[in-house]
């Protein structure tokens, strides 16, 4: 896999030597909560061209059903979501950051309410009063705010296109697809050292492929959730903005760390679509097929331990009962009191025949959340000069090995608008020097796998053997299996989104299987079978990057500079 996956190529291949070009002083990849914070915050002092990859409604954003995390009560305190995000993150978090996001996480929110998000009231049937704040897994305070029960994500998503369409300095681009950053002065070398980031190479359908140059470039390009076979993210979720930081040079961390989210619906032939945390905040059970509830034996917080004990501890209860899943019950809610609190839910599950009422809901982990990516310091830089990196897409140290619910939305929101605001330090300079694009790749020698076969047996080993549970031997198997598709595969010039994403799934699959082999412990969301034990040689954050066949580490808080 070495070999392979360490070429010293730049671009991915495509079929083109003249490209028009664009120029702006901001550019955002990523057209999610991140990237439209990003965006309005780097407007604040230039001229922005943000890029989304679909529209809004396929974003991640968008169908987020739990809410934002914030200390918004008299009750809770700063130190109490700090020490809570640390517990989840199972020695791994970088508590500088976690502070960051909690101290600033109010101003976002009363940001949010001036903009005119509604979240929801204590009182359903009255418009004013105190804001509802809901607990979910891990939280030892109610602190989780929702808008409309579980449509937390759309309302966001929604008040922020608006506030982005009533700026004239912002500039959006949807069904842009982005192939690669591009780079000058040593194309990201080891530390960034003589390498800064001035754009991208872009797809249109419309206008085919472009460049758009700009001073400072942020990555807010979300999740990988799409490499594995069973998961709730959108088909868009593969991994784009992570590959493509990777080829250009740029450093990435704690690539073994994916969570999978403990309660999605399992119907045969249904996608898996997000039961939300909430609703075990709310008082639902986890049951197996003889209706025992066996959290409790798991964890003291039972269904509100952190996702990767609760993840694990279903898939002990079905091979313990022979079962294909496990239930969530919330008959004890009632019919009523469930359609009001979850009415994006309760309308899903009404598609099914399904009562939450009077008849538990099927459930079963699916990826959910990529807690590594794109290395940063406390501000979003990374090692490349003008590149920045916030969202799902960053590794920022918040999440540690483990993310804690709903402090992904926080996240978003307070260093979308950290990059946004500092990427002001790249815009002082005079305008960005274009250089000529040449894509030289010679066409392959080598015959061609099916795109379709290779993207649907990564997806199923994926799940098999880099998923909630994990061993050495399956690990280095998927590692040959990758090498394989990749000689076949990464060489080839594709001229459409197929192509361009197996590419990157299979990139971003074989980094998260090579982290995965490197971590001989069990910690946060990574289980090995065969190291069940957590290690303290490994209470640090591995860093990855092109051409170098180990990662470094470094120790929680230590400077990007330093790696």
């Amino acid at each position: 896999m070495q070999s392979v996956f360490s070429e010293r190529r730049y671009l991915i291949p495509f079929r083109a030597t003249l490209l028009s070009q664009i120029f702006t002083d901001v550019l955002v990849i990523g057209s999610g909560v991140a990237g439209m914070r990003a965006a309005l915050a780097a407007a604040e002092h230039s001229d922005v061209i943000i890029t989304g990859k679909g529209h809004i409604e396929q974003s991640n954003t968008y169908w987020a059903q739990g809410g934002i995390a914030c200390v918004f009560d008299q009750d809770d305190t700063v130190e109490q979501h700090v020490k809570d995000t640390l517990v989840a993150g199972a020695g791994l978090c970088d508590e500088p950051v976690v502070r960051i996001n909690v101290e600033q996480g109010p101003a976002r929110i009363a940001e949010l309410i001036d903009w005119g998000m509604r979240f929801d009231k204590a009182r359903s049937d009255s418009e004013e009063g105190p804001i509802a704040l809901g607990r979910e897994g891990g939280h030892g305070r109610a602190r989780i705010l929702h808008a409309d029960g579980d449509a937390t994500g759309r309302e966001l998503a929604l008040t922020m296109q608006r506030k982005m369409k009533g700026n004239d300095r912002i500039r959006a681009f949807s069904e842009c697809f982005v192939l690669d950053l591009v780079t000058l002065d040593g194309a990201g070398g080891a530390g960034g050292a003589g390498g800064r980031c001035v754009g991208a190479i872009t797809w249109h359908p419309k206008y085919g492929l472009q460049v758009i140059w700009a001073k400072a470039t942020i990555l807010a390009t979300g999740g990988c959730g799409h490499v594995y076979r069973e998961t709730t993210n959108p088909p868009i979720a593969t991994g784009d903005g992570i590959a493509m930081a990777y080829r250009a040079g740029a450093v990435l961390a704690d690539m073994a760390f994916v969570q999978f989210h403990p309660t999605t619906l399992y119907i045969a032939g249904a996608s898996r679509s997000l039961i939300t945390e909430a609703v075990r905040g709310e008082g639902a059970y986890l049951i197996d097929r003889n209706g025992t509830r066996f959290m409790p034996e798991y964890h003291d917080m039972a269904e509100l331990a952190p996702r990767d004990i609760v993840s694990r501890a279903i898939l002990a209860q079905i091979a313990k009962t022979n079962h294909t899943h496990v239930y969530l019950d919330c008959r004890h809610m009632g019919t009523q009191h469930f359609s009001e609190r979850f009415p994006g839910i309760f309308k899903l599950l009404k598609k099914f025949d399904i009562d939450p009422g009077l008849m538990p809901i099927p459930v079963h982990p699916s990826a959910h959340y990529m807690v590594g990516g794109v290395r940063t310091d406390t501000q979003g830089r990374t090692n490349i000069d003008g590149l920045y990196a916030c969202g799902e897409a960053a590794a920022t140290g918040l999440h540690g090995a483990n993310r804690l619910a709903s402090n992904s939305l926080l996240e978003g929101l307070v260093y979308g608008e950290i990059t946004g605001r500092i990427c002001a330090e790249m815009c002082t300079n005079g305008p960005t020097a274009p250089a000529k694009i040449i894509s030289d790749i010679r066409p392959s020698d080598r015959s061609e796998l099916d795109l379709a076969d290779v993207r649907s047996s990564l997806r199923s080993v994926m799940w098999r053997h880099v998923g909630i549970m994990r061993d050495g031997p399956r690990l280095a198997e998927v590692g040959e299996m990758f090498d394989f598709w990749a000689r076949y595969t990464l060489d080839k010039i594709f001229d459409d989104l197929t192509g361009w994403q197996t590419q990157n799934m299979l990139m971003v699959g074989a980094l998260i299987t090579r982290a995965a082999q490197w971590r001989k412990e069990s910690r946060g969301t990574h289980y090995r079978t065969d190291y069940p034990q957590t290690a303290e040689a490994f209470r640090t954050h591995e860093l990855w990057q092109r051409g170098e066949s180990e990662p470094q580490t470094v120790e929680n808080g230590a400077s990007l500079s330093a790696t």
